[in-house]
């Protein structure tokens, strides 16, 4: 984990994601990108109707002097830290940003369990997870000691999810936490007798070269099932597959990787398909 992003709008939230940041840094020896993204839009830049350059470099520099100033925190002595500042809120540009520098990984500062609420604009946790190649991180508290031990991840164990599965289990080796895997059966269209249930793990664990041991934890829904799961064994962190820019990954049934993440009060960490 040589390179970290961490978007920053100067928030509470977005602190508390450079504080976990700056924790996994010092760990693992990393370098924090600090990602300011200054709202100006391309007109703005650019148009010499009713905007002049004069203000946009004002603009520009007032944000750099205000970024200088926040990134002034005493627990982020001895990382080095890099802020870059973009002038426009395209959150594609952040996965951009990853794969020009090698970043491993994106800490995203996020709200509480009433949801994936404003961040930059809108619902922008789900869009950096939408257009992110590489994992990112979702944190909604204050954490002065981060310190994982209990690592669950959740699927419905088809073939699809085995990419995923493999970034979690560097993941969690990399962070020295116990990797807890769980299947949640439900009442209705997808419930699945033990015996069906046991093949497809089976199938999923031998193609992955895997030994680990899969709960089958029963709930009236998926959501309460990891949630539930997650709170019996007072897990660390929850891990969700995702399809990237298709959304949040549908990996049982509707939005639940969505409303995962929107209902946790645990941090989730989201990988890739």
């Amino acid at each position: 984990m040589e390179k970290i992003i961490v978007p920053l709008d100067f928030s509470e939230q977005s602190e508390n994601a450079l504080k976990v940041a700056a924790q996994l840094a010092k760990e693992h020896n990393s370098e924090i990108l600090a990602v300011h993204m200054l709202e100006l839009n391309y007109n703005m830049i650019s148009s010499s109707e009713g905007f002049h350059p004069e203000q946009t470099v004002f603009l520009i520099k007032l944000a750099e002097k205000r970024f200088s100033e926040f990134l002034k925190k005493d627990y982020l002595k001895g990382i080095t830290v890099t802020p870059i500042i973009k002038h426009y809120k395209v959150f594609s540009e952040i996965n951009t940003i990853a794969k020009d520098t090698g970043a491993e990984l994106i800490v995203m500062g996020s709200h509480g369990t009433d949801g994936l609420e404003e961040f930059f604009v809108g619902s922008n946790t789900e869009r950096v997870v939408r257009n992110a190649d590489i994992p990112v991180l979702v944190i909604k508290e204050n954490f002065d000691n981060f310190k994982v031990d209990r690592f669950v991840f959740a699927s419905n164990f088809n073939v699809e999810k085995l990419s995923a599965f493999k970034k979690a289990q560097q993941f969690a080796k990399l962070l020295t936490a116990e990797m807890k895997l769980v299947y949640i059966n439900t009442p209705g269209d997808n419930f699945m007798s033990t015996e069906d249930i046991y093949q497809r793990i089976n199938t999923f664990l031998a193609t992955a070269n895997a030994s680990d041991e899969v709960k089958i934890y029963n709930d009236y829904t998926v959501e309460n099932g990891i949630l539930n799961y997650s709170k019996s064994i007072a897990a660390d962190i929850i891990a969700i597959p995702t399809h990237g820019r298709t959304g949040l990954s549908h990996f049982f049934m509707g939005s639940i990787g969505e409303d995962v993440a929107n209902h946790s009060p645990i941090p989730v960490v989201t990988f890739k398909i």
